[in-house]
């Protein structure tokens, strides 16, 4: 580790005890994916793991979110976990089409945490580093404006940056149709920067063989190029192991 991020790193640890709070359960890993998601400056990113932290604390009391708690959203199977790319980063995947806006905003919410929680929990074995990362792939193949769900988008998005920052690797956009171009305009205004530049809209063959090279035959099913079955999350069984 370079000096600078050394400095950095005890400067926020010195600024979290300032606002009350503690890194005893996090390692380094942890704590420089705050850093780097807020240009290394440590008040900034103390004060934003700090908040991270009471939100844990107030929204995910129990350390998890059951899938008894958001049986609504995990019925349509529109969420498919499916192992790891090539570089080691689980590969989740989002059918837009078996998607509709939900009535109950706070199980939606819980939703998102109950995917992410659990797609980041399949890339490791033993105990979390922290500085695991995802691949998410919003498949648009399908939808209609039934579908359209602008506000779903940006709260998984916003969830992504304030609670689970530097966890992105890489999101893939699949078969956008036109007339999702503008809502996906709109969508854009609330992301940071270092979001939308991880965000790739594949639209010819060419970016569809670098999201196939990018990720893997072995972890891609079928019908996006790869080898794999299409695996929904609630079927994904984590081991033991990386509970």
């Amino acid at each position: 580790m370079e000096k600078n991020q050394e400095t950095a790193l005890t400067q926020m640890r010195n600024s979290i005890q300032k606002l009350g709070s503690s890194t005893e359960m996090h390692g380094d890993p942890t704590l420089m994916r705050f850093l780097i998601a807020r240009s290394m400056d440590p008040v900034k990113a103390a004060k934003m793991f700090v908040q991270w932290q009471q939100w844990r604390a107030a929204f995910v009391p129990s350390g998890s979110i059951s899938e008894s708690e958001v049986p609504d959203e995990l019925e349509p199977r529109k969420i498919y976990l499916q192992g790891l790319s090539k570089d080691g980063y689980p590969v989740m995947i989002v059918k837009a089409c078996k998607h509709y806006p939900s009535k109950d905003q706070l199980q939606f919410k819980k939703f998102v945490v109950h995917l992410l929680d659990k797609t980041i929990a399949s890339s490791f074995k033993g105990r979390e580093i922290g500085n695991e990362k995802l691949i998410g792939i919003l498949d648009l193949q399908q939808i209609s404006y039934k579908n359209i769900d602008a506000r779903g988008l940006i709260t998984g998005f916003q969830f992504l940056q304030a609670y689970y920052p530097e966890r992105l690797a890489r999101c893939f956009i699949l078969d956008m149709p036109q007339f999702f171009v503008s809502v996906w305009r709109m969508v854009s205004r609330f992301l940071e920067k270092a979001t939308v530049e991880k965000i790739v809209i594949v639209t010819n063959e060419d970016e569809k063989r670098d999201f196939i090279k990018e990720i893997g035959e072995e972890a891609l099913p079928e019908q996006y190029g790869g080898r794999a079955k299409l695996v929904a999350i609630q079927d994904f069984i984590l081991t033991p192991s990386e509970n």
